[in-house]
């Protein structure tokens, strides 16, 4: 059995980031940048008016009650045209300033005169009153989004006002889940006496789509090696970047996995860490495959192996930075088993963490009640009130 630590080095010097795919800017949400994007453009590309009103050269306009004669009007979307000396053009909000104009008259500001064909500018102008100047929100070069952004609705935003129709990502990671043991059930079904719904299938196959992932769920098999080894062919087949399968990796006697998949040519990283909950888990590499995650069968050691190992190797193949965990202290002593590592369900109140009821990798209900994990470090068997430790989001 080895450390934490230490197996999570082990799976992550396996990882690399994948390579990139150019994607349609409408695919690109949650995605990740796989190069600095910079602004080929100004923005706005043009001089235009923040307001409705009249476009007048300022020096025209030194004084309240200038009068000016009123020569067209132009609306958002016009060409822009030039403004003869003297004289003042009807403008609308978004509408390119003339050549000639330097400033905008708000029309709450004026009056029409002589039939509507002059305006009465009731107080005076300075240049650039009301004008929104070309490059005052991007400027040609400007950073939009780094490398390793997850594209948010706003990058997009930015990105189509700037004319970006294509964006250079990361490959989705594919995965596969495929869970194990001849008491699991679909959640559709019902379930026969000893037999219990597969909730750490759907847990997987949603945490992998919300990472970002393509993620394949690849049925249930029982307790029965052959039909193993079989699925996991067909698995391989598909060439995914990852595997995960839950259950069937302790020591007892249907605990099958870790013989098949070294079988089939995997090399085991690992085999048992000193963490609770999740102790039995083991990863293993397919000779030019995929990574396997063997997750124990127990739904909060599933949830556990997924967020602190299979979430870290997920951002490094999507070249995300690691994560840095916060730190806070503990709002009560808190018992735990010498020499593991444990990740506890709790919650942050008040600056301080405080560790939920309910730790068993069981029981799934307390989950609901957590917004973050509580990491106690492997020595000693009981955390004091008021020590520090490491604060990871759920």
């Amino acid at each position: 059995m080895i450390s934490y630590a230490e197996a999570l080095r082990r799976v992550l010097s396996e990882v690399a980031p994948l390579p990139r795919e150019e994607v349609p800017l409408r695919e690109a949400l949650g995605r990740v940048c796989a190069a600095r994007i910079t602004s080929r453009r100004t923005l706005p590309a043009f001089d235009n008016s923040a307001m409705d009103g009249f476009a007048v050269a300022a020096a025209a306009v030194r004084r309240a009650g200038a009068l000016l004669p009123v020569a067209g009007s132009l609306a958002a979307g016009d060409a822009p045209r030039t403004l003869q000396r003297g004289f003042a053009c009807e403008i609308m909000t978004g509408a390119a300033l003339p050549r000639g104009a330097d400033a905008v008259v708000a029309v709450e500001s004026t009056r029409r005169s002589g039939c509507g064909r002059d305006v009465v500018i009731e107080r005076p102008c300075a240049p650039g009153d009301f004008v929104r100047r070309a490059g005052t929100d991007f400027a040609k070069g400007q950073l939009v989004a780094d490398a390793r952004t997850v594209l948010e609705p706003r990058h997009l935003m930015a990105l189509a006002a700037l004319g970006v129709s294509r964006v250079a990502v990361r490959r989705r990671p594919k995965v596969a889940v495929l869970a194990t043991g001849k008491e699991l059930v679909a959640p559709e079904r019902h379930p026969r006496p000893g037999q219990v719904h597969d909730a750490s299938s759907t847990f997987l196959v949603a945490a992998l789509e919300a990472a970002g992932c393509e993620a394949r769920h690849h049925g249930i098999v029982g307790d029965d090696p052959a039909e193993f080894r079989r699925r996991m062919k067909k698995i391989l087949a598909s060439k995914p970047d990852a595997v995960l399968s839950t259950g069937a990796v302790s020591m007892g006697k249907h605990d099958f996995v870790t013989a098949q998949v070294q079988a089939l040519g995997a090399r085991l990283l690992y085999h048992k860490v000193a963490i609770r909950p999740g102790k039995p888990g083991l990863v293993a590499r397919f000779p030019r495959g995929p990574l396997f995650f063997g997750l124990p069968g127990n739904p909060i050691s599933t949830v556990v192996g997924f967020r602190f190992f299979v979430l870290p190797c997920l951002r490094r193949a999507l070249g995300l930075p690691d994560e840095k965990p916060a730190r806070a202290v503990l709002a009560a002593d808190a018992e735990k088993p010498a020499g593991l590592r444990c990740f506890f369900k709790a919650r942050l109140e008040g600056g301080k963490v405080r560790i939920l009821p309910g730790q068993g990798s069981f029981q799934i209900r307390p989950l609901l009640e957590a917004d973050c994990w509580a990491v106690l470090p492997e020595a000693g068997d009981r955390a004091r009130a008021g020590t520090a430790v490491e604060v990871h989001p759920l």
